[in-house]
């Protein structure tokens, strides 16, 4: 007999299916989300003309009241090669007409210890290399993102380079006996972001771009795609640019693209060639929500991006209307921002009279006409027409310039009263595009601040991206308890540093109030890496701070904490109330101080979150509340009172930090301390430089190689040579510390291959390939090589 349809089955089934499209719907949804998932800018770092070198030598020169600061000058005198082509007729053969630019002060100086790179290498490095590694760092720092080599963080770099002329000093009419192994690594492009990941111990994506004027963009428009599709949680990019060689500088004269003034005159009509310029710069970026959840500082959010190419132009080094209109559509796609809330344009304003009306007639096609009714004009400036066309770094510090601007809600000048007219050749009466001629704030509420940055390459790639202010919620206000203890902590690889550091820290702390206090001692404690040189000192408020850092370095730090006991009283109620006091004080410790166990348990929890190892005495020690012992020292956690437990234990960190103990402070911040600015690492630089003028060449000649030595000798006396001949390769100054690991000197395979050809040489041996690990102490390393001697001479070891 035949039954109807199961109505309770069927029913269920619609009911799964439609949870089932739920869930899928979610999912498209949360992966849309990923795929468009703002990116905050957490850390920015620079040297451009005009000596600037900090954000805020940048605000002062971009909001300048003097007219005409800029930062153009001669050709400095170190750089012979542009020197010599010099000549101001335009269009002689072999000759620049160009005799300014936007030079940068220093390029030489470099702080190699710092990077554990030796005295040889630093001097072959590229410039630009060394400049990136000194950006990156100090990006990461101002992000409050401690890179600790030995932790392989998942930070991608990304760096636009265009140019690399250094390495062309070392060879001369055909000679190149000056190349030595460092030549190809300190001079390809391909190293450029490599050495970034390899001298701080990043496992991102390192990738250096070359799409010429548009490269520092392009680079973070990749950065921007790697940290939403995973392959890092945080990212730099950046770029670089220096004039060292006369070749691009005579190509570009010939082809008349550059300004006989040196100057980049953005829309004027007198527009005649963009003037060059050189800089580095750098940004920290990651996801807005990760920075949020962190506490990390949002200094602006890069919202959306696009990158695309010309395709078939009137010309290869034609600029596109149509392709600038797609890839601004495309960003603002990405960026999912209508164009009319775009209030601002950084463009890419190079200065010549076909480049300038074609890329003004894009911008109003997109947003400024074309964006349909507009309360007020789009703005609209390039700081090429200040600091020069940065070519490769151009976007890198447009980017820069853009940060400040939304973070401050001011609009500088984009032409200057005495700049003359407007470009005619652009229809600004019928145009919702206007370049103004002084600052002025920023209309509009300061959450709805919408930028856009262009940046278009001479080989066709463009790239644009989208930018926006962040106005966090109303937070709060800290409760940071009265009296409350803040342990500051400060380190630095040399003394001088140190000491230059603790200078800087101790105006930083001028004024200050409570929260103030908490957030710059939670940046230098969570947001740094701490080197061997240590300075730690307590107090309550700013003052009490700044007179310990004045007073200098205690002598009580612990030398040796590798093993720590602790050891607790009977008295469990003063261990709860000291447990009490520290999370009141330091909530980051809550997951220890409430979790279950005795409070001797719990008070171990604490200081393992603290990077304390410690070993937990078996029985009651009779002593009241409780202590560490660690060196021969001890040190009181918990006395009598219990609401003294946040001073101890702050003072009690502040001695094994002194001695050299490997602390995690993350944990330590007083209630709402978050990363703020704060001093970053001061540089001890040294000149590293090779002239231009080389030598004659010399015409090498065959000669049979001799060993100096032959006769077996002892041991020792084979040490004391490979010692000697070590600082020989490495070019070092003074001796070299047998415990610091051979990578901290500036060794590697190279330093390796030419120590032992030097030593076959000496002795007359072969020995075998000196596969060492680069963290080996360099005593060990000399020990295993003379081991390898001693073998091949037939000597006793």
């Amino acid at each position: 007999m035949a039954t109807g349809p199961d109505t309770a089955a069927l029913r269920q089934v619609i009911q799964d299916q439609l949870k089932l499209s739920r869930r899928l719907k979610d999912r498209v949804a949360e992966l849309e989300a990923r795929t468009h998932a703002p990116v905050a800018v957490v850390g920015t770092a620079m040297r451009l003309p005009g000596g600037i070198d900090t954000p805020e030598a940048y605000r002062t020169f971009l909001y300048a009241p003097d007219p005409d600061s800029r930062a153009l000058g001669p050709i400095p005198e170190d750089r012979t090669g542009l020197r010599s082509v010099y000549h101001p007729e335009r269009g002689k053969e072999g000759h620049s007409y160009v005799d300014r630019a936007g030079f940068l002060d220093d390029i030489a100086s470099f702080d190699a210890a710092f990077f554990g790179i030796s005295q040889r290498e630093a001097e072959t490095m590229d410039p630009q290399q060394r400049m990136l590694l000194e950006v990156a760092w100090e990006a990461l720092e101002r992000g409050g993102i401690a890179a600790r080599r030995q932790d392989r963080m998942p930070i991608g770099v990304f760096v636009g380079v265009m140019a690399s002329e250094y390495g062309r000093r070392f060879v001369h009419d055909g000679d190149y006996t000056r190349i030595d192994p460092y030549h190809s690594t300190s001079s390809g492009h391909c190293f450029v972001a490599g050495r970034i990941s390899y001298a701080l111990g990043l496992s991102g994506p390192a990738t250096s771009v070359d799409t010429a004027c548009s490269s520092s963009l392009v680079a973070v428009h990749q950065a921007v795609r790697a940290l939403r599709g995973g392959e890092c949680d945080y990212a730099l990019a950046g770029g670089a640019n220096l004039i060292l060689g006369a070749d691009l500088m005579v190509s570009l004269c010939q082809g008349e693209a550059l300004s006989p003034g040196g100057r980049s005159r953005s829309f004027l009509a007198d527009a005649d060639g963009y003037g060059r310029g050189e800089g580095v710069g750098m940004v920290a970026l990651m996801r807005l929500d990760d920075a949020l959840a962190q506490g990390h500082p949002v200094l602006a959010v890069v919202r959306g991006s696009a990158v695309n190419h010309d395709g078939a132009s009137s010309g290869f080094t034609v600029p596109s209307g149509p392709a600038q209109q797609e890839v601004i559509r495309a960003a603002l796609a990405d960026a999912r921002v209508a164009p009319g809330a775009v209030g601002y344009i950084e463009a890419h304003g190079t200065g010549t009279a076909l480049g300038d009306p074609i890329e003004v007639g894009a911008l109003d096609a997109v947003l400024g006409t074309g964006a349909g009714e507009r309360t007020a004009p789009v703005a609209l400036g390039s700081v090429k027409a200040r600091l020069g066309h940065l070519e490769a770094a151009a976007g890198i510090a447009g980017v820069l310039k853009l940060v400040l601007m939304l973070g401050d809600g001011t609009v500088p000048a984009g032409a200057q009263p005495g700049d003359g007219r407007l470009n005619p050749l652009i229809p600004w009466d019928r145009i919702a595009l206007n370049v103004p001629r002084e600052t002025a704030p920023w209309a509009g509420a300061p959450e709805e601040r919408t930028a856009g940055i262009s940046a278009f390459g001479l080989s066709g790639t463009n790239a644009h991206a989208v930018l926006s202010s962040y106005r966090p919620a109303p937070a709060a206000p800290a409760d940071v308890p009265a009296d409350h203890p803040e342990l500051l902590t400060l380190s630095a690889k040399d003394p001088r540093a140190l000491a230059e550091l603790s200078g800087r820290v101790q105006e930083a702390l001028t004024g200050l109030d409570a929260a103030g206090v908490a957030s710059l001692c939670h940046t230098l404690r969570a947001g740094r890496v701490h080197f061997g040189h240590r300075l730690a000192v307590v107090g309550t408020d700013a003052a009490a701070l700044a007179d310990a850092l004045a007073d200098g370095q205690p002598a009580d730090g612990v030398r040796s904490a590798d093993r720590v006991v602790l050891e607790t009283g009977a008295d469990t109620a003063a261990l709860d109330g000291a447990l009490t006091e520290l999370a009141r004080h330091f909530p980051g410790l809550g997951e220890a101080t409430g979790k279950e166990g005795t409070p001797a348990a719990r008070l171990r929890a604490v200081l393992t979150l603290l990077g304390v190892k410690t070993t937990l005495a078996g029985g009651d020690t009779g002593a009241p509340g409780a202590r560490i012992t660690a060196g021969g020292q001890s040190l009181t956690l918990v006395g009598a009172t219990p609401e003294d437990a946040p001073r101890l234990l702050t003072e009690a960190l502040a001695a094994l930090y002194r001695g050299g103990a490997p602390l995690r402070l993350d944990r330590l911040g007083a209630p709402g301390a978050v990363f703020t600015d704060a001093p970053t690492y001061p540089f001890q630089r040294k000149r590293f430089w090779i002239e231009e003028t080389a030598p004659e060449p010399s015409h090498p000649v065959t000669v049979a190689v001799t060993p100096t030595r032959t006769a077996p000798l002892d041991r020792a006396e084979i040490g004391a040579y490979l010692t000697t001949e070590l600082a020989v390769v490495l070019k070092a100054d003074c001796g070299l510390d047998p415990d610091v690991p051979f990578c901290d000197v500036g060794g590697d395979s190279f330093t390796a291959m030419l120590l032992t050809k030097s030593v076959e040489q000496q002795y007359g041996v072969d020995l075998p390939t000196l596969d060492c690990p680069v963290e080996m102490p360099v005593a060990d390393l000399l020990d295993h090589l003379s081991d390898q001697v001693c073998v091949a001479m037939g000597v006793d070891k």
